[in-house]
């Protein structure tokens, strides 16, 4: 099978299952099914476009051309194979964990949450194989839209409200600012593709490249910069599958993946490092990655730790970018990775002890890891991988990033990262340590009772793929070796 074929399958097969899934909305277990189906399928076809760019063969598509320079077209490069897997991959874990996260909560509308679940997964993977800025734009705002009603899942007044926020900060900050960013590199560079080395060098000067990058990053909201990050936090009122989607498998990755791909392939590492622009964005990732820590240490909602601890780790990606040299990039990538099984990990972890314990703060978490310690075991193996300990796959995106910021001869960057590091333990691991080292009260100790089967196997798998990816980082190095040219 061609590397066409296979990238087009890839993209088609998402589509297909939200197809499928409505229509089977009336079987639950064939609707199920289908969504397993679907999500390992589409992993394969990811699989295979990955064997073909490994063999000199990247593929590539274009559906129509609009205007000189700008067509909705599809081109397979490492930086989105990357984003791709992770995608994809960790669509088959969350489509069974919400499965038993879904039925042992008696869930209603399933159905259009499994169509809205595929649909975000066909576009972020419409982000990832984007040739352009202008395919990217389009399905960055086609994810937004596919995931609003995930947000607003429960209906209540709170969840509309989230949706609110939600659209309201992605819409605005897309339109207003990053479509103006893509229109005024267009005017100057003629071309919206994304080239290896950028587009803009020789076209704007390093102040105007300094504005250009403000109205990029700021206008992926996505990435969750602050001030632009609220919309994270209110969305955490969804499903525990939805924070998962949210936080690891598509959303905020995209956002992050989007400014590591301007920069790699619309500035140019070499341009932006050279104009010295990176370095107020690098102050503003790592504000954002302080900031974000402190607020989690204040929050006794565990799934509301978990989102500004998020909004901290994807200012890593930021900085990453930011800082542009090969170092930094090659750790911002690796970021994508290993954030996202330890995140996933962590947020499957926060909704094993929702449905099996009906426990949603830290606070009344005393003695859980007794009634729960497989669940609260792989809380920790996520914990260890976001703090970045060895040997944990978290520990060689933070090396890499320490690294670019010594290229960049940025020391403060890497305190910034040190101390993170030490936030990260301290809203971290006091879980652990009250899950299994405090009594919840003088009784008898009740029996072990872990979540659905459904939930625990998933959890499982991403706690391993925590500690695979420590043992195969190397895998990752050498696909994105090329694009910072080593």
């Amino acid at each position: 099978m061609s590397g066409t074929t296979l990238l087009a399958l890839a993209l088609l097969l998402p589509l297909g299952g939200a197809l499928a899934v409505a229509l089977l909305g009336r079987h639950p277990n064939l609707r199920d099914s289908a969504t397993l189906a679907t999500s390992g399928l589409t992993f394969l076809a990811v699989v295979g476009v990955l064997r073909e760019l490994l063999a000199g063969r990247p593929a590539g598509i274009e559906l129509i051309s609009l205007f000189p320079g700008a067509a909705i077209a599809f081109r397979v490069e490492p930086l989105g194979m990357l984003f791709a897997l992770v995608a994809s991959g960790l669509w088959i874990v969350t489509s069974a964990y919400s499965i038993g996260y879904m039925r042992g909560h008696h869930e209603r509308h399933q159905t259009r949450f499994y169509v809205c679940f595929a649909l975000a997964i066909a576009f972020a993977l419409g982000i990832a194989f984007s040739r352009n800025l202008l395919t990217l734009f389009a399905f960055y705002e086609a994810l937004t839209l596919s995931t609003y009603p995930l947000v607003t899942h429960h209906g209540t007044a709170a969840a509309m409200r989230a949706g609110r926020v939600y659209l309201g900060v992605l819409m605005s900050t897309s339109i207003g600012l990053f479509l103006l960013g893509m229109m005024w590199t267009w005017s100057v560079a003629g071309t919206l593709e994304f080239t290896p080395g950028g587009i803009l060098h020789g076209h704007v000067d390093g102040r105007l490249a300094g504005v250009l990058l403000a109205l990029f990053a700021f206008g992926t909201g996505k990435a969750a910069l602050m001030p632009f990050h609220r919309w994270l936090p209110a969305a955490m009122v969804a499903p525990t599958p939805v924070s998962a989607l949210l936080h690891a498998v598509a959303v905020v990755k995209a956002g992050v993946f989007t400014i590591l791909k301007i920069v790699v392939y619309v500035f140019g590492v070499d341009f932006l490092s050279g104009s010295g622009q990176g370095e107020w964005l690098a102050w503003v990732a790592a504000t954002t990655i302080l900031l974000a820590s402190l607020v989690a240490l204040t929050r006794d909602n565990l799934k509301a730790r978990l989102a500004y601890s998020t909004v901290s780790q994807l200012s890593y990606i930021v900085l990453g970018a930011a800082l542009a040299t090969p170092a930094s990039i090659l750790g911002g990538g690796m970021h994508i990775a290993t954030h996202a099984m330890g995140k996933i990990t962590l947020f499957f972890c926060a909704g094993a002890f929702y449905v099996a314990a009906h426990k949603t703060e830290i606070s009344d978490m005393r003695g859980i890891g007794r009634t729960m310690p497989v669940s609260t075991i792989a809380f920790l193996v996520g914990s260890l991988s976001i703090i970045g300990l060895p040997p944990m796959g978290g520990s060689w995106s933070k090396w890499w990033l320490m690294l670019g910021a010594a290229e960049a001869g940025q020391p403060l960057m890497i305190g910034v990262l040190i101390v993170s590091s030490l936030l990260n333990v301290a809203y971290l691991m006091p879980i652990v340590v009250r899950g299994f080292f405090v009594d919840e009260d003088d009784g008898p100790r009740p029996p072990i009772r872990e979540a659905p089967l459904f939930c625990l196997v998933p959890l499982c798998l991403t706690a391993i793929g925590c500690v695979v990816l420590f043992f195969y980082a190397d895998r990752i190095y050498e696909l994105l070796r090329p694009i910072v040219g080593l």
